[in-house]
């Protein structure tokens, strides 16, 4: 192998860890936030994790729901929860 043959090479592994790299950069700068600051976060709100299983279809009407209102599901499942136990 000739020399510049071994400095053309030496680049493309430099270039490709550099676009590695930013790829990275770029991919950690819109991860989701920890676990663990997401449940620090939930319990200063007062939050408390609570499973429950519900019917396949149940679940499907109340995801169109949130959906169509534009709200996450856990303040879809709190009000709907809140209503039901006024009554």
């Amino acid at each position: 192998m000739k020399k510049t043959d071994l400095a053309k090479s030496d680049a493309k592994k430099i270039m490709n860890q550099m676009g590695a790299r930013n790829a990275a950069f770029g991919a950690a700068a819109s991860a989701p936030v920890d676990k663990r600051e997401q449940r620090e976060r939930d319990r200063a709100l007062g939050l408390v994790p609570f499973a429950v299983k519900l019917n396949g279809e149940l679940v499907g009407r109340l995801q169109a729901l949130a959906k169509e209102r534009g709200v996450d599901m856990n303040q879809l499942v709190d009000e709907v929860v809140r209503k039901g136990l006024r009554e």
